[in-house]
């Protein structure tokens, strides 16, 4: 059962998250346009073509000052967003100097891709012409598939300890596997993962690609939920690989990623000759091209998260039927929204514009609708 004075905390948790979330876009939206106004690009450019003519420095020294100006608000908002709030609700486990790292951390995986990818968008942009825009969708769509390949293996450690379910999971770790088997779905092995050492939320999920598929269990799932109910879960993202929904979803990013490139270049295009600008390869169009790609990004959010909610409902649904547990998996999802403060029954405009999953009543509901239809899977 739903705990209801959690609800009420969960409500006003969401509430205040979201209203961090506007700030968020308005600061970073404010910023840009800072940079816009006061034409502070160009006014860079001119100021470090006295000591360099090289493109490629030209633009990470314009890069670098344009991104680092955002961090003079969103240290802070992220700070109180992700360390104090999660704590004022006794959601975060985290110590100070646990948060401080992963930030550090964080801030140099940014770095690692973030300026390198940059550079490649400007050598595109430089070589390629009018066509840019494909050519660096095309290499997005590429970067994707390796890091979804690569991410469980090199990156996902350095935040989290993962290491094999020991003999006290045993029984659960076969339960899994031949789950994975019943669902045609080959898995390198069930990993537990340390998610206490950050917060009181359960988490779990299938990662990887090929060779690299595993079942990763948060610490916090795997002491509060029951077998059967850590089953219906995994049952869940099962079903995400079964309908092909991680490659899927890339192609799918990939295209609008495209559209976006696309309509950002017609833009760049059109606001670079407005603005006196060299062209669409002027470094000092760096706030322009970033400007274009988040309105873009945030109109088609909404449609993004309902594509999401689509695919959720369908793993919903495959859940039930590979396990054939409707008790457990209402169990588990209400044991989900309890744990994790997840608010149940969001407002309709705030799940249309911001919900990447069915709200936990939607969720529940479907599993009621569908429980008469269900026979119980052979474990």
């Amino acid at each position: 059962m739903l705990d209801s004075a959690r609800q009420v905390r969960a409500r006003q948790f969401a509430r205040l998250r979201r209203r961090l979330l506007l700030l968020d876009w308005l600061l970073a939206t404010l910023v840009t346009v800072v940079w816009l106004v006061g034409a502070w690009a160009p006014g860079l450019k001119q100021l470090l073509s006295r000591y360099t003519t090289d493109e490629w420095l030209m633009v990470a020294a314009v890069g670098a000052a344009f991104f680092l100006s955002f961090e003079l608000y969103s240290l802070p908002l992220g700070f109180y967003s992700g360390f104090v709030l999660p704590h004022r609700f006794g959601q975060s486990t985290q110590s100070l100097g646990g948060w401080v790292k992963d930030q550090l951390i964080g801030a140099a995986l940014a770095a690692a891709f973030g300026l390198p990818l940059l550079e490649a968008t400007y050598w595109l942009l430089r070589t390629t012409g009018q066509d840019w825009w494909l050519w660096a969708g095309l290499s997005y769509l590429g970067l994707t598939v390796l890091l979804s390949s690569l991410a469980p293996a090199l990156l996902m450690p350095l935040f989290n300890k993962f290491v094999p379910l020991g003999p006290e999971h045993a029984e659960l770790g076969q339960r899994l596997q031949r789950l994975a088997e019943r669902a045609g779905t080959h898995i390198s092995g069930v990993f537990r993962f340390d998610l206490s050492r950050r917060t009181r939320a359960a988490n779990a999920a299938l990662t990887g690609l090929g060779s690299t598929r595993r079942i990763i269990l948060g610490d916090t799932l795997l002491d509060e939920f029951t077998a059967e109910e850590i089953e219906t879960v995994m049952a869940h993202e099962l079903g995400h690989h079964v309908h092909r929904d991680i490659p899927i979803g890339i192609v799918v990013s990939a295209l609008i990623t495209l559209a976006g490139l696309f309509l950002a270049a017609r833009f760049l295009e059109w606001s670079s000759l407005a603005l006196g600008l060299a062209g669409r390869a002027d470094v000092a169009a760096l706030p322009l091209l970033v400007l274009a790609l988040a309105v873009f990004g945030v109109i088609s959010l909404p449609l993004q998260n309902a594509y999401s909610r689509w695919r959720e409902v369908r793993a919903d649904q495959y859940a039930l039927q590979l396990t054939g547990r409707p008790q457990a998996f209402a169990n588990a999802l209400t044991r989900l929204a309890n744990q994790n403060l997840a608010e149940a029954d969001p407002e309709p405009w705030v799940v249309f514009l911001l919900y990447s999953h069915p709200p936990i009543r939607q969720r529940l509901a479907l599993v009621v609708a569908r429980a008469p239809q269900l026979q119980p899977a052979p474990d």
